[in-house]
C-alpha cells in the first residue's frame, strides 16, 4: 500500500439491510461524493436464531456455530460486496466485535466455555469457531475487486491483560489470515491505545494494547487507530485530536507501515465540521508522514424503500447535509 490519502466512511448497518436497491443507491451516493473506502461489519452473531427476516451471520447452540448463507444471512453481505463492485468502493470486512451489539465476542461464551472477552482470546476452542467464520467469509469474497482489506475486529480490548495476549492473538490470527489470502492486506481495528507520548487514559497500556508491538507483527498491513475524546475522558478538543494522530503517524512512519484513522467523531453536532475538520487536515497534514486516508464515523443517509434515516448515534454524517458538505465534499477537495 503506498502512503495515499483516501477519504471515507464506516457503516455498521448496510450489511443489514434487506433491500438490494436501498445498498446500491446508499453506494452510488458513496460514489459520487469521492468517498474512496467503507468499513463494515462482516459479522452479525446471534445466540437465538431469531425470526423470519431478521438478518444474521452466525449463530451458536451449545458448543457448535452455523453459519447462515440464506437470503437473511451472508447472501446481504453479498449484496454489499456487489454493490461496492459496481461503485468502485473499497471494502474494510470485520470479523468480529470487542462489544457485545451484534453479537461480538459474547456470542461465542457459552460455546467455548469461558466468561469473558480475556478468555476469549486465549481460548483453542474461541478461536477454532471465530477462525472457522473467516475461513467461510474469505472464501466467499477473495476474489472480489471490492475486498480492500480484512479486519480482525473492532476495537481488540483485553482489559487488564498483558500485552503479550493481544499481540499473540493478533500474530496467529493474521498468520491464518494470510494462510488463506495471500493478496489482501489485514488490519487489526483497534483504537490505537498504548503507545508513549501523553499520560492519559487513551496512551495508556490498561486496555491490554501495546500498539506499536502490534503494528510490527509481521502480517499487518497497516495501522488503525479511532478517536472519541468524549467516551474517552478526554478534552472533546482539535488539539488531543491533532496530536493522537501524531503520535501514531510517527509510529508509522518509523515501522514504514501506513495509518489508517478509521473511527473518529464528536457528538456535538456543533462541533462536527470545527473539530472533525481539524482532526481531518491534521491527517491529511501527515499524508507523507505516515498518513494514509481518514474513515469517519458514521454513515448516514435515507433508505429509500422505507423513507427512514439511518441511525443517529450523534456522530452521524448524513449525505447532503450541512455536515456532509464540510467533512465529505470539502474533505475531497483538500484531498485533490
Amino acid at each position: 500500500m503506498n502512503v495515499a490519502d483516501y477519504a471515507g466512511t464506516n457503516s455498521y448497518w448496510m450489511p443489514f439491510l434487506t433491500n438490494d436497491n436501498d445498498v446500491d443507491t446508499i453506494m452510488s451516493h458513496l460514489r459520487t461524493s469521492g468517498q474512496k473506502i467503507l468499513r463494515i461489519w462482516g459479522f452479525n452473531d446471534v445466540k437465538t436464531v431469531p425470526g423470519s427476516g431478521t438478518v444474521y451471520f452466525q449463530s451458536f447452540s451449545g458448543s457448535t456455530a452455523t453459519i447462515n448463507t440464506g437470503s437473511n444471512g451472508l447472501q446481504r453481505l453479498d449484496a454489499v460486496v456487489k454493490a461496492a463492485e459496481k461503485h468502485g468502493i473499497k471494502l474494510i470486512i470485520n470479523f468480529v466485535n470487542n462489544w457485545t451489539d451484534y453479537g461480538g465476542m459474547a456470542a461465542y461464551f457459552s460455546a467455548c466455555n469461558v466468561s469473558n472477552n480475556a478468555g476469549w482470546y486465549q481460548s483453542t476452542k474461541c478461536q477454532s469457531l471465530y477462525q472457522a467464520y473467516i475461513k467461510a467469509v474469505i472464501a466467499r469474497y477473495r476474489s472480489s475487486t471490492a475486498v480492500f482489506a480484512w479486519e480482525l475486529a473492532n476495537e481488540p480490548r483485553c482489559n487488564g491483560c498483558q500485552t503479550s495476549v493481544l499481540t499473540s492473538w493478533i500474530r496467529k490470527t493474521s498468520d491464518y489470515i494470510r494462510s488463506l489470502d495471500s493478496d489482501h492486506m489485514i488490519t487489526v481495528g483497534d483504537e490505537g491505545f498504548g503507545l508513549a507520548g501523553d499520560t492519559t487514559y487513551p496512551y495508556g497500556y490498561s486496555e491490554g494494547i501495546d500498539w506499536a508491538a502490534n503494528l510490527a507483527v509481521p502480517n499487518i498491513s497497516f495501522g488503525t487507530f479511532h478517536l472519541y475524546t468524549e467516551a474517552w475522558g478526554v478534552a472533546a478538543n482539535k488539539t488531543f485530536g491533532q496530536s493522537w494522530v501524531a503520535a501514531h503517524a510517527a509510529v508509522c512512519k518509523k515501522l514504514n507501515k501506513p495509518c489508517l484513522f478509521e473511527e473518529y467523531g464528536v457528538t456535538n453536532k456543533a462541533e462536527h465540521c470545527s473539530v472533525e475538520g481539524a482532526w481531518q487536515k491534521a491527517s491529511l497534514g501527515l499524508k507523507e508522514e505516515g498518513m494514509a486516508g481518514d474513515l469517519f464515523w458514521q454513515l448516514g443517509d435515507k433508505v429509500g424503500s422505507t423513507g427512514q434515516l439511518t441511525h443517529d448515534d450523534g456522530h452521524t454524517i448524513y449525505y447532503g447535509s450541512e455536515d456532509w458538505k464540510c467533512l465529505v465534499d470539502q474533505h475531497v477537495k483538500n484531498i485533490g
